[in-house]
C-alpha cells in the first residue's frame, strides 16, 4: 500500500467578497517533491472567477488518466519487446449533466501519437498494448468515467 500526498492552499484577497461568491477561486497545489503549480476552477464552472492560466480539477482529472495510460503504455510496450521513441497525447473530456444539478467528466478520450525506435506493432498488437495499458492504469481502475483510446 502507498500513500499518496497534495497540499492545497487558498487565501482570500483583500477587496473580495467571499459572501457574494466574488472572489478568485485561484489556489495553489504543492506536492512532495517541491512542485507547486497554480490551480483554479474552471472558467467553464465560475466564469470570470476563475484563473484561466491555471489548471483546473477537469484538467487534471484527464491529464492523470492520460499520464496514467501512457506510462502503462510504456511498461507494456517494453515488455513486449518494442522500443518507444516518443509518445504524445492529445487528451480530452466531456463533462455532462448526470442528473439535475450533478455533473461529472463522463467520458475521456486519449488519442496518443507513438514514434517506435525499430519495428512497430502490428495494429491488432497496438490496441492489445493499449487495452492492457488501459486494464493495468491505476487511474482508470479508480473512476467510472468511460476511457477511450483512438
Amino acid at each position: 500500500m502507498a500513500t499518496y500526498t497534495a497540499d492545497i492552499e487558498w487565501t482570500l484577497s483583500d477587496g473580495e467578497d467571499f459572501a457574494k461568491g466574488r472572489y478568485s477561486r485561484g489556489h495553489t497545489l504543492s506536492f512532495d517533491g517541491g512542485t507547486v503549480v497554480p490551480a483554479s476552477a474552471s472558467p467553464h464552472v465560475v466564469g470570470k472567477w476563475a484563473v484561466e492560466a491555471a489548471v483546473d480539477p477537469e484538467e487534471m482529472f484527464v491529464a492523470a488518466l492520460s499520464n496514467c495510460h501512457m506510462l502503462t503504455f510504456l511498461h507494456k510496450a517494453r515488455q513486449a519487446g518494442f522500443a518507444v521513441r516518443a509518445y504524445r497525447d492529445h487528451a480530452s473530456g466531456i463533462m455532462e449533466e448526470i442528473a439535475p444539478g450533478r455533473m461529472a467528466v463522463t467520458k475521456v478520450t486519449l488519442n496518443p501519437q507513438i514514434e517506435w525506435d525499430g519495428a512497430a506493432p502490428d495494429p491488432a498488437a497496438l490496441a492489445h498494448l493499449h487495452h492492457q495499458a488501459h486494464e493495468e492504469c491505476f487511474i482508470a481502475n479508480s473512476v467510472k468515467t468511460e476511457v477511450t483510446v483512438v
